[in-house]
């Protein structure tokens, strides 16, 4: 009888310490992770704002509220109000709601005494989609490489980016939109106080992202709100130097109170306030046509990203980021004609008139091979590509910082089920993400292979390398120089046989920068 409890006091006793193990103290309160059977502790669900509802609908964020006892982190919130849009997303969220602001945390440490490295994660999703809770971003494979791992929710669409005179007149910032932005410098504020708790080092914080989220990334950069946040900055196919590009508060106003009075026939900021989430969603779902882009709202922004960048005012930190091989098919630009050298010929006259001649110089189309490559490279350049070029070229030219430049080209393989449609000859946009985060096995489509495996485990070690000591090298991967190293520009190629290799399309990037170059409107 006293063997048998003194029994129940150890196992009470374990239960006890393991509690206390997997619960951390934060600014607000106390959190309890998720139950883990790796050694991996998990937070999900963590408020770092208070919900963004009714008053504070299209307001900056605002501190959370402290609360008492012990709370539960393991159950991931709800995701920011959306369209399903994409096929390729698959949530794990709490539903959705306007009540989103929260973050998800993996943790190999075992105290606040670690001080590992932290990587916060932003997802893609063209600023209208996505969520932190999606398998493709979990943090759990870059914990076991001792990191702590964050996901971010940021407000989506017409609650993080509209813009409006009203909303412009009652900020003590006279600033309106960039709302989904500020979460996100909301939520690195978060990390800096809170994340030694986690066993993190608020002192090495790498914030990375694909797509909107590599946007976003070039975005925190440039802001003075979040950019002394930041130690290192991983960029996959996307800037805010081209792609979705920040437009005049002015502007951005007009296309908010236009598309407010037009759509939902709400005349005044009460009015939209007094809808709900869901009307003003399904609103925003008939009129896809209207995008509330980012604003030079003299706060985030206090000039345009790409005046910041070329003054050198961004955070100066190291960067890694690239592209992919086919971000975007050259199908498109050919309309649906053959890929002769006569159709190619006369969709770039259209397209480009006068300057017709200087892209078929870069992009040549002499056979039908030669044309669907150029037509391949021109869409996905024009698509994120070269606004992806321009901040690597503008950071590496204004900060002397080490750049580290990729050019991702495997092709995912076969999916499991029978195929309906060719496979891509290229690297589509996104298809880098489970490779890079190891993450292969948490996406069922395809059927991955041990070259996939040798893949993602060397893109994912190179990253690790980099979120650890700011420099993707290390024994048994592929040599990568630095881009502004010295000598011929070289960059990293990524797939099976991953090389550095000279960088050899440089006079396409001049050439469209040559076009782009016009103020914001």
């Amino acid at each position: 009888m006293l063997k048998t409890g003194y029994s129940l006091v150890l196992a009470l006793a374990a239960l006890l310490s393991a509690s206390a193990a997997d619960r951390v103290k934060t600014a607000n309160g106390v959190l309890e992770a998720a139950p883990a059977s790796s050694g991996v502790r998990v937070f999900q669900g963590i408020p770092f704002a208070a919900p963004p509802v009714g008053d504070l609908r299209w307001k900056e964020p605002q501190p959370v509220k402290n609360w008492k006892g012990v709370r539960p982190a393991a159950a991931f919130g709800p995701r920011c109000m959306q369209q399903s849009l994409f096929s390729d997303m698959i949530f794990r969220s709490n539903g959705m709601g306007e009540d989103c602001l929260y973050l998800n945390i993996w943790t190999p440490a075992k105290s606040a005494k670690a001080r590992l490295p932290v990587l916060v994660y932003f997802y893609g999703g063209g600023f209208v989609a996505g969520d932190g809770s999606e398998p493709r971003y979990d943090g759990e494979a870059m914990a076991r490489k001792g990191i702590v791992a964050l996901t971010v929710n940021y407000r989506l669409g017409v609650f993080g980016f509209m813009a409006h005179p009203e909303l412009t007149a009652e900020s003590p910032h006279h600033a309106s939109g960039n709302y989904g932005l500020l979460d996100q410098a909301a939520a690195l504020r978060w990390v800096r106080t809170n994340i030694a708790a986690f066993g993190g080092d608020p002192a090495k914080v790498v914030i990375a992202g694909e797509s909107a989220g590599s946007i976003s990334v070039s975005a925190q950069m440039a802001s003075p709100l979040a950019k002394d946040v930041i130690a290192g900055a991983i960029g996959e196919s996307g800037s805010v130097l081209g792609s979705l590009r920040a437009i005049k508060l002015e502007a951005a106003e007009k296309v908010g109170a236009d598309w407010a009075a037009a759509t939902l026939g709400a005349g005044s900021l009460t009015a939209l306030r007094a809808l709900t989430a869901q009307q003003i969603l399904d609103a925003a779902a008939k009129t896809r046509s209207v995008r509330f882009n980012p604003t030079i709202d003299g706060y985030f922004f206090p000039e345009a990203p790409e005046v910041l960048y070329a003054a050198g005012k961004q955070a100066h930190v190291p960067l890694l980021a690239g592209w992919n091989s086919e971000e975007m098919n050259g199908t498109a630009l050919l309309g649906g004609q053959p890929p002769t050298p006569e159709a190619y010929e006369k969709a770039i006259r259209t397209q480009y008139g006068d300057k017709a001649d200087d892209i078929l110089k870069v992009y040549p189309g002499a056979t039908p091979q030669q044309i669907l490559q150029s037509a391949t490279g021109l869409a996905g350049d024009r698509f994120i590509a070269y606004s992806t070029w321009k901040w690597i070229d503008t950071h590496a030219k204004s900060t002397g910082k080490p750049v580290y430049r990729y050019f991702y080209t495997r092709p995912r393989p076969a999916t499991v089920a029978a195929a309906t449609r060719p496979a891509p000859k290229g690297a589509v946009h996104s298809a880098e993400i489970e490779y890079a985060m190891g993450n292969l096995d948490s996406n069922k489509t395809y059927a991955w292979t041990p070259e996939d495996r040798k893949v993602s485990q060397v893109m994912q070690d190179l990253f690790a390398n980099f979120i650890k000591t700011l420099n993707p090298n290390g024994a048994g991967l592929p040599e990568w120089p630095a881009l502004n190293a010295g000598g011929a520009p070289r960059l990293l190629r990524l797939d099976v046989e991953s090389k550095a290799e000279p960088e050899t399309l440089r006079e396409r990037y001049l050439l469209l920068d040559a076009l782009a170059a016009k103020p914001p409107r």
